[in-house]
């Protein structure tokens, strides 16, 4: 009897015109999947083949809008979904009204998978399974309509115990690269080992699911700089990794993010379930994607009613050379600018999913701008070497280590955000520092943008940062920190910013989670910690509200001062 191995994920709901959704799973063996929905709707769809695994993405028709139905997963006729003996309730496919009142969007990064529940978690409770258990003990909470996964799902280069473990019965950990994830087959246990934690899988069953990747879904520091890559290159095991994490990525992650409409056109989709295994037509695909970057976007938009999401990829399409280094290549910005200025008026809210936070500590921020300009020789060669090596030490590459792309979307944003139809607010909103904090922008030389602009960050969802970096992230936005900072951009002659920005929330430490409740031209923001509250028996871990303000509001005068 087919049996389900992982999922099944909820992943595209359509806010468009409302009817159709995708469900995600993975089967033990090939079969047909199913989806067979209380209100009468259903679909279903053949597996397809990756390295001996089999998956469907299951389309879903004749969802009715404003309803919520109940739903069950069978394989081959076999019903698999819910499972027998479930403590939590049944999933739903949630359909917003068409034309739709608002949205609830929840968001964080960087998750290394729950400890078992019979060990203790040095890190705390995990702010998704947190999420979980509140939502199915409390029918009536609000519950995100999306949930925005902003990169780290999986950590390729620091396994659990139990990974270590298992890999070790496949191979030698004593060569490289040791407990680090090698293959295709290691990057499914990752999936596993997180998606099957219970909680987090009927999360995943229940609320819509938008992803994309950051560095440890690959390895610490993927694309820092052209330098980087070509060592990890001349490694005998980099090619296997990262082609192995692309493949998984295209299959566990990225296929979900797409419409069924995109889906449908997908050329690569198409190939892939057109034959018995489609793993060489994949790998070929990735090894393609890995030596022309520019040969795939993995950037997608989506609208939900009128709030626009644009979600960034800042890793796979970095153009790395020194004199031309970019954070996107010239058909990913470009692409950017028309999703963003596309149907002016037509959203009231943009949302720009960037795994990396756009708006730094100022201090860090000029740390990576001087080091960027060591790097490319505003200095003299013996700089430059010094520079290459303290990028890769203190992971100095986020947007800030890329100044023309810093600029561009400075500009950008706030030509978005002027004028009658601009919308009443640009969000960026990233993860990736291991903590929590809202910033705003100013241009000091340029009228004000009409939109509310924000540096949203919210991370970890379940990892942990040490208190020597808790203490630079703070010393950051100091003023003695604006001034170290000053002093460094001067000494690598750093041009000056367009813009000028401070904290006007955080920083805040702990596992959490953001979520924006957008509704018209309203916008409200809550930032959410798992916390264990209580002692003994009656320990339980709860989401406390750490902050919650409206971001509509007139802006803090005072919010540049740090």
């Amino acid at each position: 009897m087919t049996g389900l191995r992982l999922g099944p994920l909820l992943r595209y709901v359509d806010w468009e015109s409302g009817g159709s959704a995708t469900v995600w799973v993975e089967a033990d063996r090939p079969c047909t999947a199913e989806v067979r929905c209380a209100d009468g709707a259903k679909g279903a769809s053949p597996t397809f083949r990756i390295e001996g695994h089999h998956y469907a993405l299951v389309p879903v028709t004749g969802l009715t809008p404003g309803t919520a139905t109940e739903y069950e997963v069978l394989l081959d006729g076999h019903r698999v979904w819910p499972l027998e003996d479930s403590p939590f309730p049944a999933s739903t496919i949630r359909m917003p009204d068409v034309p739709s009142p608002g949205v609830t969007v929840s968001f964080g990064s960087c998750r290394w998978s729950s400890a078992p529940a019979d060990e203790h978690d040095p890190i705390g409770p995990d702010a998704l399974d947190t999420l979980a258990a509140k939502l199915a003990a409390e029918p009536d909470a609000v519950r995100p309509d999306v949930l925005l996964l902003l990169g780290d799902q999986v950590y390729a280069d620091a396994t659990s115990k139990a990974t270590k473990e298992w890999i070790a019965t496949r191979r030698d950990l004593s060569e490289p690269p040791g407990a680090e994830v090698s293959d295709y087959e290691e990057y499914t246990r990752l999936y596993d080992e997180s998606w099957l934690d219970p909680e987090v899988r009927w999360l995943l069953s229940t609320v819509p699911s938008c992803m994309i990747f950051d560095d440890h879904d690959v390895i610490d520091d993927w694309n820092t700089s052209a330098s980087w890559l070509a060592e990890m290159r001349t490694t005998p095991w980099w090619q296997k990794r990262v082609l192995s994490a692309l493949m998984s990525y295209w299959v566990y992650q990225h296929l979900g993010n797409l419409s069924p409409a995109a889906l449908e056109s997908d050329e690569l989709y198409a190939a892939v379930r057109a034959t018995d295994d489609g793993t060489d037509r994949l790998r070929r695909f990735a090894e393609e994607a890995d030596t022309d970057p520019a040969c795939v976007r993995w950037s997608y938009r989506r609208d939900f009613g009128r709030t626009r999401l644009l979600m960034v990829d800042t890793r796979a399409g970095r153009v790395l050379e020194e004199q031309r280094r970019s954070m996107l290549d010239q058909d990913e910005a470009r692409w950017l600018r028309d999703q963003a200025l596309a149907g002016r008026g037509s959203y009231d809210h943009l949302l720009i999913g960037t795994s990396l936070p756009w708006l730094l500590p100022p201090l860090i921020h000029d740390a990576e701008s001087w080091n960027a300009a060591l790097c490319r020789g505003e200095r003299g060669e013996r700089w430059a070497r010094f520079g290459e090596n303290l990028r890769r030490r203190a992971d100095l590459e986020h947007w800030a280590a890329f100044p023309a792309s810093f600029e561009k979307l400075a500009a950008l944003i706030a030509e978005v955000g002027s004028g009658e139809d601009a919308p009443a607010t640009v969000c960026v909103l990233s993860g990736d520092v291991h903590h929590a904090y809202v910033a705003e922008p100013e241009w000091p030389d340029a009228a004000q943008p009409d939109s509310r602009v924000l540096q949203l960050t919210c991370s970890p969802v379940h990892n942990s940062i040490p208190r020597s970096i808790q203490l630079g992230f703070t010393f950051g936005w100091s003023r003695v920190g604006r001034r170290l900072g000053h002093a460094l951009a001067r000494h690598g002659r750093v041009r000056r910013s367009a813009v000028n920005w401070g904290r006007t929330g955080g920083p805040w430490f702990g596992n959490q989670l953001m979520t924006l409740m957008l509704r018209g031209r309203s916008a409200n923001l809550r930032l959410d910690q798992a916390q264990v509250v209580g002692a003994g028996a009656d320990a339980r871990a709860r989401l406390v509200a750490a902050d919650e303000r409206e971001l509509t509001a007139s802006r803090d005068p005072s919010h540049s001062g740090g």
